[in-house]
């Protein structure tokens, strides 16, 4: 079940950037509604994992790789649309491959990213990373981002009839402050994504050595 909802919330991110790419106010709201259950999904399937009893290996690689997936979908789609600069999935995508290549090596010798059979050993590392505290923070933020930006920039809102005048006069006050929040969320989200992927390099070290 946890594994059917990670490709769950793979195949709605898809939807709600093709809602994204659409131009249209309408969709574009519907694709805030989706994204926020992506989202919600993200927390769900660790959680059933756990109750059911159905934490494996695979799981948590697998629950990694829809976080890549959702995550990296969402950054090029919103680079392609100009909302974010081409530097934000450069740096998120080669941070990923980076880190997923290290952990694959720990990952052949028993050891994965979270859990119980963690690689990261070193307590600050493990906060910094493998933590739930961690993982929740940056999730959020990840959330944020996405949702404000979705907001801030829904094209052509003058023409979305179930808004009033005085709604949409009111909203395009808001708007440039939402642009500016959402800039602020992807720097401090970006930089979140590279100094949790550091601890990973610290810890990969031990896996390395070949002779080993």
């Amino acid at each position: 079940m946890a594994n059917l909802l990670t490709i769950l919330r793979m195949i709605l991110s898809v939807i709600a950037i093709e809602f994204i790419f659409s131009g249209r106010p309408d969709f574009c709201i519907t694709a805030f509604f989706v994204t926020l259950f992506v989202i919600v999904l993200d927390g769900l399937d660790g959680y059933v994992a756990r109750k059911h009893n159905e934490c494996s290996k695979f799981g948590s690689v697998f629950d990694i790789i829809g976080d890549r997936v959702v995550e990296n979908l969402y950054w090029i789609a919103f680079a392609v649309i100009g909302w974010v600069g081409v530097w934000v999935p450069m740096v998120v995508v080669t941070r990923g491959i980076i880190t997923d290549g290290l952990r694959s090596m720990a990952l052949a010798q028993g050891y994965t990213a979270f859990g119980d059979s963690t690689m990261m050993k070193n307590k600050f590392c493990h906060f910094l990373t493998a933590s739930r505290f961690s993982r929740a923070v940056y999730g959020t933020a990840k959330a944020l981002v996405f949702l404000v930006l979705i907001v801030a920039y829904i094209p052509n809102l003058e023409y979305y009839e179930p808004l009033t005048i005085e709604q949409f006069l009111k909203f395009a006050d808001l708007q440039p402050v939402l642009v500016i929040i959402a800039n602020i969320l992807v720097y401090v989200t970006v930089a979140m994504c590279v100094i949790r992927g550091i601890p990973v390099l610290i810890e990969s070290k031990r896996f390395i050595d070949d002779k080993k």
